[in-house]
């Protein structure tokens, strides 16, 4: 990468952290399996950040390895593991009705399962809420909320909208974990090691941070009115932030923890069609079909992004961009990724054959305006 770009890079990343948007941050570029950037501002390369909804697109692999090996299939009912699932009811025209169909596999994967977050302000999001809290209380019992009851509980809950008809962001990753949990015999976080953390030498990923690493997990901030940040202490979405034991319930939708370089390697292994340096973690048509857009054209009326976001599709649990010419950030067709709560990103553009990822920890973040700052430079270079 030339220097001046570098340079340009830098800038922005100074510039963000100077205008009180972020705390510090880190980038790292690699552009046909090499790397060509890595900058670092306030921040270490080896820190350890929580991911939130960055664990998403992991927990889709996961689901991924399991249907390729014949173990799941996309349109199954979730009931047939989930015991919570059965007999649900939605809201339906303003009235809580019983469901249509049940909500499937492919429904989870693609947010179109009728789950949602705690701030949603309807029944499902007050049933939400309580689920949540109920893990946060329980976070430092002896009888913590485990992966599976987590699941159930959120299936017993009425959904916001009758299955497959709409699309709303939720918990549906925190129930696709169980589901793996299930179908493995073994614990979600046991089967991510052993599939995917051991195989793409991601050795500081985990649903929880070893004392002996604890000092290079970085700390969480929330902005100020004063455009300053004070410290983040608290717990969400059934994630405790100080990460300091391992968790009864391993969030699918938010609960590792990793490093730049670690999330690269299994980013990198997606972009090269599921290899990783001569091992084959996913089948190359596994991947294609985790990487491809699913929603219909009614399902993407009700993505509810806002601007920013125009072009993109969504499915197994990351945004897939259908057509640039519609986009408000430079891309390319086909690129996928996500984001997370505090700020961590990650895109793959194998039209480009590029990954980017971007690291930070901001309270109510999600794509950052630093990160498509950073990302339109890297594309309009890569583009002359």
């Amino acid at each position: 990468m030339e220097s001046e770009v570098k340079e340009q890079l830098r800038n922005i990343l100074k510039s963000e952290i100077e205008k009180g948007e972020i705390p510090f941050g880190s980038l790292l570029v690699q552009k046909n399996g090499e790397e060509i950037c890595y900058l670092e501002e306030g921040v270490t390369r080896d820190a350890i950040f929580r991911m939130y909804s960055m664990t998403k697109p992991v927990t889709s692999a996961a689901v991924m390895k399991l249907i390729e090996q014949g173990k799941l299939e996309y349109t199954e009912p979730v009931s047939k593991y989930l015991s919570g699932f059965i007999g649900q009811k939605a809201v339906t025209n303003g009235k809580i009705a019983p469901v249509n169909r049940e909500v499937a596999i492919r429904d989870l994967m693609c947010m179109t399962s009728g789950l949602v977050y705690e701030d949603d302000m309807g029944p499902a999001g007050a049933h939400t809420r309580k689920v949540f809290d109920e893990i946060i209380e329980g976070l430092y019992t002896e009888h913590p909320v485990t992966t599976i009851e987590a699941a159930n509980k959120l299936g017993e809950g009425i959904l916001c909208f009758q299955p497959g008809s709409s699309w709303n962001y939720g918990s549906s990753a925190d129930v696709l974990g169980a589901i793996v949990e299930v179908v493995s015999g073994k614990r979600f976080g046991e089967f991510l090691q052993e599939e995917f953390f051991e195989p793409l030498e991601m050795t500081d990923t985990g649903f929880y941070v070893p004392e002996e690493k604890r000092h290079r997990l970085v700390n969480s901030y929330q902005k100020t009115e004063d455009k300053g940040f004070a410290l983040y202490k608290g717990n969400r979405l059934g994630i405790s932030n100080v990460m300091d034991r391992k968790p009864a319930f391993e969030s699918g939708g938010a609960g590792l923890a990793s490093t730049i370089d670690d999330y690269s390697h299994f980013a990198q292994m997606l972009l090269q069609k599921g290899n990783y340096k001569g091992k084959q973690i996913l089948q190359e048509k596994t991947v294609e079909f985790m990487t491809s857009p699913k929603l219909n054209a009614r399902q993407c009326e009700t993505l509810g992004w806002g601007i920013g976001h125009e072009g993109y599709n969504y499915g197994n649990l990351m945004r897939i961009m259908e057509d640039r010419k519609k986009a408000s950030v430079a891309g390319c067709n086909g690129e996928y990724g996500w984001d997370g709560w505090l700020g961590t990103y990650f895109c793959n553009s194998p039209m480009e054959n590029m990954t980017i990822l971007f690291m930070t920890q901001r309270t109510d973040s999600g794509w950052l305006s630093a990160a498509k700052k950073l990302r339109n430079l890297l594309y309009f270079y890569s583009e002359k």
